[in-house]
């Protein structure tokens, strides 16, 4: 069974890295909004034991310079292109996903309903999910928290407002403590923890949706090993997202792809109906 790899959003920069972004069978962009963002003051991305927290806030130049000058370069690379958006309300998440849907270049937009370094929106991520439904006939996946209490229920809810497929899991948030001082370590306090122990975590959502709606579901969290992977796709992954494991290694892609197409065995969820991830893309 061939398992695409993508990079978590914001966990790889394509312009700066394009031989490693070219090892993804698609690339996930930077989260975009409506307008410029500079992001949250520094220090924000600290290492702690087993991973690392991040509290970027969403820096981007703003929808109207991705699509003019962002997106002409990255569509050089030759590789599908999703695109992470972002609001503060679905108004603003419509409006961007109108003028994405204008692109040709775009294949799938990846709607962040769960950033932990920003403030929410004020609509529920059903209401977002279904502006942004109305405002484009691209692929729309719902990256969603691990923070959720009721998970599965909120994944119904997104595949009912048009979804068309999840990405599991964002971030969790987490604090770091600078011993001296006792104060926290990241300007803005808490951020967003990912590394190896978000693994289980990411596990249980993705078991949790995988049987609760009929999507197919981009997994990520702690993946730094094909058999990481294979937790992940027997979980009931249809694709695999790589985030921090990048930082200390650029071509985690092909190693874990290869890892993964030589374990033993084929997991359990290829025994269900899911859709491809290609298969989705072009829904």
């Amino acid at each position: 069974m061939s398992v695409p790899i993508l990079n978590a959003s914001g966990c790889l920069d394509a312009l700066v890295a394009p031989d490693v972004a070219r090892t993804l069978d698609a690339f996930v962009t930077k989260t975009v909004t409506l307008l410029p963002r500079e992001g949250n003051p520094p220090p924000r991305i600290a290492e702690v034991e087993h991973g690392m927290l991040n509290s970027i806030g969403l820096q981007n130049p703003g929808i109207d310079a991705f699509v003019s000058e962002a997106l002409p370069a990255l569509a050089e690379l030759g590789v599908p292109l999703w695109v992470s958006v972002g609001g503060f309300s679905a108004r603003e998440y419509a409006h961007v996903c109108e003028r994405l849907d204008e692109c040709e270049d775009v294949t799938t937009i990846e709607l962040n309903l769960s950033c932990p370094n920003v403030e929410e929106a004020a609509e529920t991520a059903a209401e977002i999910t279904r502006a942004a439904r109305a405002a484009t006939s691209k692929p729309l996946y719902a990256k969603l928290s691990p923070a959720t209490w009721d998970l599965a229920a909120l994944a119904r809810a997104v595949a009912e407002a048009g979804a068309d497929g999840l990405s599991l899991v964002n971030t969790i948030r987490g604090l770091a403590l600078d011993p001296a001082t006792g104060r926290p370590v990241l300007a803005r306090g808490a951020g967003g923890y990912s590394g190896p122990a978000l693994l289980p975590i990411a596990a249980a959502c993705i078991h949790a949706c995988a049987h609760a709606v009929d999507l197919p579901i981009v997994g990520m969290g702690g993946v730094a090993s094909g058999a990481d992977a294979a937790m992940l796709v027997a979980a009931g992954a249809s694709a695999i997202a790589i985030g921090t494991a990048l930082f200390a290694d650029p071509l985690a892609a092909e190693r874990i792809r290869a890892e993964l197409a030589s374990a033993v065995g084929t997991p359990p969820a290829a025994d269900r109906d899911s859709r491809s991830l290609s298969q989705a893309s072009s829904a």
